[in-house]
Parts: structure tokens; C-alpha cells; sequence
């Protein structure tokens, strides 16, 4: 398995690209994002190169000249890592490491070694395993270093492409064996959730750094850990909860992010279960976020990938105690006004005020608008179970402003 970064403070270049399908605003955020997830990591980044290309050079990603300028700065500063912001091929990441002489990352990578880090328990650990093999075994020849002296000698060639072929098929029966515990824990989950009876199933989802663990605090009165990094939990956690006298289960699940990898996709299939048998979404929002919006589409693009879609949900846009919008200068009359300027009460008129059960505004930290997010949920989760017992209509009425809740 590949081995978890616990160096503090390791010191990391970032390397990205500027193509037609990601322009210079959006590698910008993408390379903030991709900071954040080296700090959340144990690193810290010294310095950002970017190039603008039609595509990523397939063998070296850039361009030798950037590779070039890339090459001195990390010799010239000790440079522990080279991070890169899409997924390497191997035989790339097998260029680069020859040419750049120190460990060289990629966004899957990357992720993949937060999970580790942050996994807890035994199925959660198991599920990282399972991403990391599956990520490390078309990459096993270029980890092979100690190899490199029986490359290319004549009657030396034989011994190296055994012991690879050797680890491939350790690495193969590693990767069944992982895969056969994953299911026998799946159907144990599967039992514990058809265990939980008839009460509706409400999930929090979002992009990661949301707020959701903070907000499933303060909903549940429960302590899950919440951090302001990025994947701070990854275990699935179901609380049951009651407002007023309705009961129904929460369940934090794991954040979503873009270029999410396909590994971890799979091998968290049983953490997705949870939102697809879900009856009711809590789509949290980090509205503070300046590009809020574009992670929403990414989480929805998530949720599409795996049938959940078109499930009832509520959007709670999270953190308005942090958020600012941008001033325009009323002497520039050159500015011109974008979403970006929105306040508050702007975006509340906009699509989000025309969802399916309208959009909360609140700030999980504070409680800001803490009522009028229970009422909501309740009402929610009230519909969906008067639909399934009709007869139990009258034990729980719609929540009334003057009636005060009792939890």
C-alpha cells in the first residue's frame, strides 16, 4: 500500500495547465483548490507554474522549456514535491520524476493520501487500500527504482521483469482480497440499513469544507469531528434525530470534489449507498465560497452519476456569517456588475428562491436561521412520511411559526 505523508510542512511546487476546456480563471481555481488540498496534506507550497496549451504534453504534461524552469527552481530551493494537477499517465510520471529528480504527485494521488491519512475506520482504511492498489499497480515499474541498474544489461533483463511481473500478480491477489472484504462488510451495512426500520433517511451532501459535519453538530447535538480542511471526515455517520416529535435518521457522508478519482468512486460504492437510499438531500452549500456555484454543479454531476439526481432535496447555503460580496466603485463606471456583487437578499431572488422547497440561508457555526432550517427540514421529511403512513397524518402536523419546537 502506498505509504501515508506524515511530514509536516513538506515543500511543494504546483504545476498546472491553461488549455480550451480550462481557461485561466478556472486553472486558477483549480490550483487553489489543489494548495489547499497540499496544506490539508502536510505541505506547503513555495511556488505555482502554469502553461498555456492546446493539451498536456503526453509524455512530459509541459512543455520541456516550462519543464525546464520547473527543473531549476526545485533544484535551486530543495524541493520535496512536484504536485500536478490532473491525473499523470505512468509512463509521465516516470519522465518527470527522471527529469525533476524529486517525489512527483498528481491531484489523484494527492487526494488519495488525504484519504489515507484521514481514514479511522477499519472499512474506511479498507476502502483506501483498495483506490491506492488499484492506482499503484499500472504505475508498479516506475516505483521500481531499484531496478533501474538490470535495465537495458544484456542477460540482465530476464531477473527485473520477473520480479515486477512477481509484484503485479502480489499486488493483483492484494487487490481481489480487498475487494472480497469490501463485499462481505457491504452486505453487513446493507443488513444494518435495512435494520433501521421505516423512518425516512435524510442525507447531507456537498462539496467538501462545506460545513456538514459542523452542521450535523448542530442538528444532531452530536460530536463528529469537523475541521476546516479539506475530507476532514470520510467514515459515514448516522445519527438519529427528532424535531418536534418527527424522528428520522442524518447521515453525514463524504465531500465531493472535482476531478474526484474514478478509485475512489468505486471503492467508497457503500458511502454512496448511503445518499442513493436516501429519501431526503441536504445539499450544503459553502456560499462564502467565491465559486460556490461551480461546485454545486459538480456535486449535481456526482449525484447524476449515481441515480441521485432527481431525489427531493433542500439546498442550505452554509457560512453567511463569512460571506462578502465584492463593492463596486461608484466612480468606475467601467464595472460591471456580476453575480459576484450579489448580496444576501440578490441571490435570494434568483433560481434559488425556485427550488423545489425553496433555498436556507444559514451559518451552521452560529445557528443563524437555525428555525426556520428545522421547520423546513421537518415539513420535508414529514411529506415523504405521511406519503408512506398515511394513517399517522395526525401525529405530526405541519410545523407552525407560533408552535415552539421541543426536541
Amino acid at each position: 500500500m502506498l505509504e501515508k505523508n506524515t511530514t509536516e510542512y513538506e515543500s511543494a511546487v504546483l504545476i498546472g495547465v491553461i488549455t480550451q476546456l480550462q481557461d485561466e480563471e478556472q486553472s486558477k481555481e483549480y490550483l487553489d483548490e489543489l494548495e489547499f488540498l497540499t496544506y490539508t496534506a502536510g505541505g506547503e507550497v513555495l511556488k505555482r507554474f502554469t502553461q498555456k496549451l492546446e493539451h498536456p504534453n503526453p509524455k512530459t504534461f509541459i512543455n520541456s522549456g516550462k519543464l525546464e524552469t520547473v527543473r531549476q527552481f526545485i533544484e535551486e530551493h530543495e524541493v520535496g514535491s512536484a504536485i500536478f494537477d490532473d491525473e499523470l499517465s505512468p509512463a509521465q510520471q516516470k519522465n518527470l520524476e527522471r527529469i525533476l529528480k524529486c517525489k512527483v504527485v498528481d491531484r489523484t494521488y494527492l487526494i488519495l493520501d488525504i484519504f489515507a491519512q484521514r481514514a479511522t475506520t477499519s472499512y474506511a482504511r479498507t476502502q483506501v487500500e483498495l483506490a491506492q492498489y488499484e492506482y499503484l499497480l499500472p504505475r508498479l515499474v516506475g516505483l521500481w527504482t531499484h531496478l533501474e541498474r538490470q535495465r537495458g544489461g544484456i542477460g540482465m533483463r530476464g531477473p527485473g521483469e520477473t520480479e515486477i511481473e512477481t509484484d503485479r500478480r502480489i499486488v493483483r491477489d492484494k487487490i481481489s482480497l480487498l475487494k472480497n472484504k469490501i463485499k462481505k462488510i457491504d452486505k453487513q451495512m446493507e443488513v444494518q440499513r435495512g435494520n433501521r426500520g421505516q423512518l425516512v433517511r435524510v442525507a447531507l451532501v456537498g462539496y467538501t469544507n462545506v460545513g456538514k459535519s459542523t452542521l450535523m453538530n448542530a442538528i444532531s447535538k452530536s460530536e463528529v469531528f469537523a475541521e476546516n480542511k479539506l475530507f476532514a471526515t470520510l467514515d459515514t455517520t448516522v445519527r438519529k434525530v427528532v424535531i418536534r416529535n418527527l424522528p428520522f435518521l442524518l447521515t453525514d457522508t463524504v465531500g465531493f470534489i472535482r476531478k474526484l478519482p474514478t478509485q475512489l468512486v468505486e471503492s467508497f460504492k457503500s458511502t454512496l449507498d448511503e445518499v442513493r437510499e436516501a429519501d431526503l438531500l441536504l445539499h450544503v452549500v459553502d456560499i462564502s465560497h467565491h465559486n460556490f456555484e461551480e461546485h454545486i454543479a459538480s456535486v449535481n454531476q456526482i449525484l447524476d452519476e449515481i441515480d441521485s439526481a432527481d431525489k427531493p432535496s433542500i439546498m442550505v447555503f452554509n457560512k453567511i456569517d463569512a460571506y462578502e460580496p465584492e463593492t463596486i466603485d461608484e466612480d468606475d463606471l467601467d464595472t460591471e456588475k456580476t453575480t459576484k456583487h450579489n448580496t444576501l437578499e440578490d441571490w435570494k431572488k434568483t433560481w434559488m428562491n425556485r427550488t423545489e422547497y425553496g433555498s436556507l440561508f444559514i451559518s451552521a457555526l452560529n445557528k443563524d436561521n437555525f428555525d426556520e432550517l428545522r421547520k423546513t427540514v421537518y415539513n420535508a421529511v414529514r411529506e415523504i412520511h405521511v406519503t408512506r403512513f398515511p394513517y399517522n397524518s395526525f401525529l405530526y402536523p405541519e410545523y407552525d411559526d407560533d408552535f415552539n419546537e421541543q426536541q
